[in-house]
């Protein structure tokens, strides 16, 4: 068969994990195949409810507009229907108070907008919609233990139930197409190895972050502020980082970040007093006047790692990865979702082009870049984070300069609309980094004087 995904019908697809990067790749490939099989290891809850296979899902995830974007574009209606769910939309710089390199953000008109409803709706909300589609075939509570096929091309999967006996011989599922969206711990290099074919190289960049997230109850509307977040970004010169969102239903996500050696603690009578490591009380202020509702969870595994299936090397045709088997990022930025949605749309582009054939390779490059931008946010931003450790944590001297010049912009950003707006869509991936650099922007970044931002933190629209 030769090395075409789309152009020549593909009969069986199986997609492995069934989180919103496999889902979503499964929806789409509905479009080209007979049959769709989404393989799970969880069995999933039947309501919005967390599960032990995303164990980040705990914590705060925010879906930008770059996400909303891609999701209405693969399920129509989408973005509606999580409103009514009541996911809270929040828009910046106006309903939050934000402080970020010793500067307090002015409470601006919005100019960008995210939703900050629990991981688990949101996911629900994609499982029904892209379950829903006949020629999409669950399996649950079954893991992926190898592949079928050689070093030229991919025929399937090898399957075992979860919790059968380990000696019991798994089976085989055959198939034309073989996605991987088992997430950052997948074991793609192990089965790509068992059919005689390479790994591919792993870039990483580590910075030790760990944060702890707890759910609290609202305090009682206070009339001192109007805002509906607090948000304290850490930077190399204040590792700290604490950001408190809504969830709805009067409840909030606190979520407290630091680096290796002094991580957050999950002990629930120290969460709160690590809050005043932040450098500013507006986040330990809130919190003593909120009610806990949950225990507090931990996260470690907040590494960068990208797997660079583009590059030459002996991989079969018939197999591709997607979402954080693809391309991981630090959870902290908040781009894990919206990244799973922009590479399913590009999965959608490269196979329906009339003009080019999508070949694995080919594919698997679109794929991969549909993650740069993110990457290149996550990144930049990690390898200037002390300890930050891997091989890419490594600057060369443009990292120099355009690091000098980006920091330019976010001085400026909290203050100036003219480069507010620009970094703002930059981080919500609705503009590329190119359009910090536009000649609007360079004018203000380097000619004007540093915009006037509040003192102190500003609790209600329009303070000063």
């Amino acid at each position: 068969m030769a090395d075409e995904l789309g152009h020549r019908r593909t009969r069986h697809a199986v997609v492995i994990g069934g989180s919103l990067a496999g889902l979503l790749a499964a929806r789409v490939l509905s479009e080209h195949a007979e049959r769709v099989t989404v393989v799970e290891r969880d069995r999933y809850p039947e309501g919005p409810d967390a599960r032990p296979g995303v164990p980040q899902g705990r914590h705060l995830h925010v879906l930008i507009e770059g996400g909303q974007r891609a999701l209405d574009e693969l399920l129509p209606g989408f973005m509606a229907e999580l409103r009514e769910l009541g996911a809270p939309k929040v828009g910046v710089p106006e309903d939050m108070v934000q402080w970020q390199n010793g500067r307090w953000f002015q409470r601006t008109p919005a100019t960008a907008y995210f939703y900050t409803g629990p991981r688990p709706q949101l996911e629900w909300l994609v499982r029904q919609r892209v379950l829903a589609d006949p020629r999409i075939e669950l399996v649950e509570g079954t893991e992926t233990v190898g592949l079928l096929g050689d070093s030229a091309r991919v025929r399937g999967v090898m399957l075992r139930e979860r919790g059968a006996d380990a000696g019991k011989e798994p089976r085989a599922l055959e198939a034309d197409l073989v996605v991987d969206a088992s997430g950052r711990s997948t074991r793609a290099p192990d089965w790509l190895a068992g059919i005689g074919a390479e790994a591919p190289h792993e870039e990483t960049l580590d910075t030790g972050l760990a944060y702890g997230t707890r759910i609290y109850r609202s305090p009682a509307e206070d009339p001192a502020t109007d805002a509906v977040g607090y948000y304290v970004v850490p930077n190399p010169a204040q590792v700290y980082g604490g950001v408190v969102l809504p969830l709805g239903d009067g409840r909030h996500l606190v979520t407290l970040s630091g680096l290796r050696g002094d991580e957050p603690p999950t002990d629930e009578s120290l969460f709160e007093e690590y809050a005043r490591k932040l450098p500013h009380p507006v986040v330990s202020d809130w919190l003593a006047k909120a009610e806990p509702l949950s225990k507090v969870y931990g996260f470690r595994r907040t590494a960068n790692i990208r797997r660079r299936y583009d590059r030459p090397g002996r991989r079969p045709a018939g197999f591709l990865a997607t979402g954080d088997a693809l391309c991981a990022f630090n959870p902290i930025y908040g781009q894990g979702m919206a990244v799973a949605a922009m590479t399913a749309v590009a999965l959608r582009t490269a196979l329906a082009d009339p003009k080019r054939t999508p070949t694995t390779r080919r594919v698997q490059r679109a794929l991969l870049d549909a993650s740069k931008q993110a990457w290149d946010i996550s990144a930049g931003a990690d390898k200037k984070m002390p300890g930050a450790t891997g091989d890419a944590a490594r600057s060369g001297a443009m990292d120099k300069v355009t690091g000098w010049y980006l920091r330019r912009v976010q001085a400026h950003a909290s203050g100036n609309p003219v480069v507010g707006a620009p970094f703002r869509a930059a981080l919500t991936l609705t503009a590329p980094l190119t359009s910090l650099f536009a000649p609007a922007v360079a004018r203000a970044v380097l000619f004007d004087p540093l915009p006037e931002t509040p003192a102190e933190p500003p609790m209600r629209r329009g303070d000063a």
